[in-house]
């Protein structure tokens, strides 16, 4: 029986509150019902809260990278010239979609171990005209986060788009969409939000509706015009997942009532927190301190150690799951998420697996350094919280 528990750690999807799957098994209501007009309208408000925007914000019944092709679908003709900010994995897929949808593709590539540089894209924007901007805003392939906000200061002075994937961001980092002046911004439920994979949500700007009235190319089920006309009653125009809307509902009332400035104070304790761990047990990080994620850790495998190995025994003996490299890091580190409902010792039985799983492959390793270290971050950080009250 022991031997089926299992401790999640990946990058999403995330561990679920049980107060979320309790409300997921609620009977299920008709989707063109009162009912569900009161539970959807409810929820685009919390979630609105979160994103910090007044903008519009609908709710869909399909993945973070549906989401994405939304964004581009409903804004983009082809032969339109879009920049593409390449930082990792999940921003190639960002790209990938925007060719696909026929859009000339100009990509600015940076390394992956450190964030974009805004001088550069500055740059760009000055040499060019485009009509959209896309960016990934915590790039989960490599643990670094991006400035949106520096960001959104230059989009803004030029006609294009600022579109952001905040899949693996949104509910653990701090994100003013309005305050930012991001156009749109898409996320999906498996992250930060605490819910099984299954819905992604979009908000949309003015300046970006305006784009959206002038885009020529077909689409039906991403059509972002019938959404708008659909939610004058409360409704989406396709089926909607209810259970998932209900489970949405109760993670949104527990991000609220923990209140956002505590609720990213913790995402950004427990990062250092396992970032000093790792580095305890004498592991090197992907990202620098100053561009680290507050909801994944990328690690470099110590020499002589094939992290997917690591990973494998983490995983068949000690029921803890952590994830491979993505792209140009396959094989080469493994990533620690910490996103969503999860709390200091949840670091420190991850950081424990790491060291076990490390002494079973022969690496030298000094058992409890690694927690020692993240302890020592955990306490300091209480002991401030107490002379700050």
């Amino acid at each position: 029986m022991v031997k089926d528990k299992q401790y999640l750690y990946i990058p999403g999807p995330a561990p679920v509150p049980p107060a979320v799957v309790t409300a997921m098994t609620k009977p299920v209501i008709g989707h063109r019902s009162s009912d569900f007009s009161h539970l959807y309208r409810g929820v685009v408000a919390k979630l609105q809260a979160v994103y910090q925007t007044e903008n519009d914000l609908f709710v869909l019944s399909n993945s973070g990278t549906g989401a994405m092709e939304m964004a581009l679908a409903n804004t983009v003709n082809p032969g339109d010239k879009v920049l593409s900010l390449i930082t990792g994995f999940f921003a190639e897929r960002f790209a990938r979609i925007a060719a696909a949808c026929g859009a000339e593709v100009e990509r600015l590539e940076f390394p992956w171990d450190g964030p974009i540089d805004l001088a550069r894209v500055e740059e760009k924007l000055r040499e060019e005209d485009y009509r959209a901007v896309l960016v990934t805003h915590n790039e989960t392939s490599t643990g670094v986060v991006n400035d949106i906000a520096g960001l959104g200061k230059l989009v803004a002075k030029t006609d294009a788009l600022l579109m952001v994937d905040a899949v693996s961001s949104l509910g653990g980092v701090d994100i003013k969409t309005d305050e930012y002046q991001l156009d749109m911004v898409v996320t999906s439920s498996q992250k930060a939000l605490m819910l099984p994979p299954g819905l992604a949500a979009i908000s949309v700007s003015p300046k970006a509706w305006g784009r959206v009235e002038k885009c020529k190319e077909p689409r039906v089920y991403f059509s972002l015009a019938d959404y708008r006309k659909t939610m004058v009653k409360g409704h989406t125009p396709w089926t909607p997942a209810v259970t998932l809307l209900y489970g949405l509902d109760a993670a949104l009332d527990m991000i609220l009532a923990e209140g956002l400035p505590r609720v990213f104070a913790r995402h950004e304790r427990l990062g250092r927190a396992v970032r000093a761990g790792m580095r305890g047990v004498g592991l090197e990080l992907v990202a620098p301190d100053e561009c680290a994620s507050p909801t994944v850790t990328a690690v470099w495998a110590p020499p002589g150690v094939d992290p997917d190995q690591l990973r494998k025994i983490m995983r068949e003996e000690l029921g803890v799951v952590m994830a491979g490299g993505k792209g140009s890091l396959a094989g080469r580190i493994f990533r620690f998420g910490h996103m969503g409902y999860v709390g200091e010792f949840d670091v420190i039985t991850g950081l424990a697996a790491v060291e076990m799983g490390l002494v079973k492959l022969g690496y030298p390793v000094q058992l409890g350094a690694g927690v020692a270290a993240a302890q020592r971050v955990l306490l300091a950080d209480k002991e401030q919280g107490r002379m700050q009250q």
